[in-house]
């Protein structure tokens, strides 16, 4: 077994060997630029570009003329929401999204109320982080130009009723945008049957290079059209200009083919690791929690609240194991998790949360150990804590009188 242990694979996934081999060519004898006509050097990059979006779309089941590529999820559900907002700003002026979607929604659906006047209703989540099809129902207005939902949270892992909430934004005529970054590869997508018209992924959550991702963008029943957000060559059909990566998107593309063909197995495997994980932390440990949906969930994702433990101090003592509190992208704030929050769950508890993240190259092996460091850590914080003393004493502790300083 080697140390340390890489258990945060929702931030970030180890690129597979393979994906590598494919790229390799790419970065110095097949240097051409995709968008260069009239030689052999730009055809052979046109090449593997068409080869790649073929790729990549087989495992949503779209068509690869509507993937635009960008340099990841955060800049696919820009464009989407500005893109959509500007395109269609004579319709209306209202957008639908959720209360625990990714920091890359919320902080663009804010700049857009800020910035452009536009309204967005933030629904709530149930008590395991799902968003309710009838609740986006109701928030419909006849101003409303797009719903933004999740496929899949990046904290708790909770799966939402994604093809219930495309088909009521196709009865009502309103364009509907997922954000499948933590979904892709590692459940089925199908743009198709879910009813998504525009729906944001990237390459390095499935093994694959960091720097590249793709929104998927409807050209029929209805077309899509979203305004740029980068103007110049007028690359990918003028929605997102910019010379193309050709070494990441020929990585992107043979990422999303060992994913097509190895899910299904992959899957299975994870669960089955994390199942045992989520046993073997709490069938010994008392006051720990499971956030999220118990079923309805990413294969590969835990998150577990430890009652009377601070999260990063468990973080800290098992330093040979990456793990996170929270989500990466807001690992810098000391807020508790704004999802779990969201789920009704206090801030003690919040504030004690650790996501585990299991992947491709993790071992059975690495499960059992963390499972034993996990129940050594807490039980060592616990041993320290006054406060779990007192709640095993049986001490409300709501109604203790804290003295003041």
């Amino acid at each position: 077994m080697k140390f340390p242990i890489y258990l945060d694979n929702h931030s970030t996934t180890p690129m597979d060997p393979r994906v590598l081999e494919a790229m390799l060519p790419y970065f110095v004898e097949k240097f051409g630029n995709s968008a260069s006509r009239n030689h052999a050097f730009g055809w052979e990059a046109e090449e593997a570009v068409e080869n790649a979006r073929k790729q990549i779309a087989r495992l949503i089941h779209a068509d690869p003329k509507e993937l635009v590529f960008t340099s990841g999820a955060t800049e696919s559900d820009n464009l989407a929401l500005k893109g959509v907002v500007e395109m269609y700003r004579e319709k209306g002026d209202h957008v639908i999204t959720s209360m625990t979607e990714h920091r890359a929604v919320l902080d663009t659906a804010k700049a857009l109320e800020t910035k452009r006047g536009i309204k967005v209703t933030y629904l709530p989540v149930d008590k395991t982080g799902m968003v309710s099809p009838d609740d986006v129902r109701n928030a419909i207005t006849d101003k409303t130009v797009l719903i933004s939902i999740m496929l899949a949270n990046n904290e708790i892992g909770t799966i939402n009723p994604i093809k219930e909430i495309g088909r009521i934004a196709k009865e009502k005529g309103i364009l509907f945008h997922c954000d499948a970054t933590q979904g892709v590869g590692k459940i089925p997508v199908d743009v198709q049957e879910m009813g998504i018209d525009l729906m944001s992924f990237t390459a390095h959550k499935i093994y694959g290079p960091k720097g590249v991702g793709a929104l998927y963008v409807r050209k029929k029943g209805p077309r899509v059209r979203i305004a740029p957000i980068i103007d110049g060559g007028g690359h990918e059909r003028g929605m997102r200009s910019g010379t193309l990566p050709v070494p990441l998107i020929v990585g992107f593309g043979k990422a999303c083919e060992l994913c097509e063909q190895e899910m299904a197995a992959e899957s299975v495997k994870l669960a089955t690791m994390r199942d045992r994980l989520q046993a073997g932390i709490m069938n010994t440990l008392d006051e720990v929690y499971l956030n999220g949906h118990p079923t309805q969930r990413l294969p590969h994702n835990l998150n577990i609240s430890f009652a009377y433990v601070e999260g990063e101090s468990l973080l800290m003592g098992v330093k040979e194991i990456a793990l996170s509190s929270g989500s990466a992208c807001t690992s810098a704030t000391l807020e508790p998790s704004y999802v779990l929050r969201a789920l009704g769950v206090g801030s003690d508890l919040a504030h004690s949360s650790i996501r585990f993240g299991l992947g491709r190259f993790n071992t059975d092996e690495e499960v059992e150990y963390t499972i034993k460091r996990i129940i050594e850590t807490v039980t060592r914080l616990r041993e320290m804590s006054p406060l779990y003393e007192m709640a095993k004493e049986g001490i409300d502790l709501k109604s203790v009188q804290w003295a003041a300083h």
